[in-house]
């Protein structure tokens, strides 16, 4: 019986833990590491993503920025991609990725500074 091509990609926020998931057949194979923004505009601040190695050069990491900047835009907040990884993402697709106002970048750091647990 031929194998199928590949399981789609299901992708889950799951903000309580600060990560959107990427998962395939049940395991996780990719994440951003994030965290909402204490001050208003309450920005989702993206810190890492990361792809499980075996599974690399298959789109999921820009899947997951895409979705990433697809929830913020749902929810009508900015997003600081402080993940060098979501910042090239977004300077490729400025269509999809509004830049975030200097103010709200320079809040995004200094919570990400005083708080290390938060990635």
């Amino acid at each position: 019986m031929p194998q199928s091509q590949s399981t789609p990609i299901e992708f889950r926020d799951e903000r309580k833990a600060g990560r959107l998931l990427a998962v395939e057949d049940g395991a996780v194979v990719g994440y951003i590491a994030y965290f909402v923004l204490a001050e208003a505009p309450h920005a989702l601040v993206a810190v890492h993503t990361v792809v499980d190695p075996a599974h690399e050069g298959r789109g999921i990491a820009g899947g997951l920025v895409r979705t990433f900047y697809g929830i913020a835009a749902a929810e009508g907040v900015p997003v600081v991609p402080l993940c060098p990884y979501a910042a090239s993402w977004a300077a490729k697709h400025p269509d999809q990725a509004p830049e975030p106002a200097a103010e709200v970048v320079a809040a995004a750091k200094a919570q990400l500074d005083t708080d290390s647990d938060l990635w």
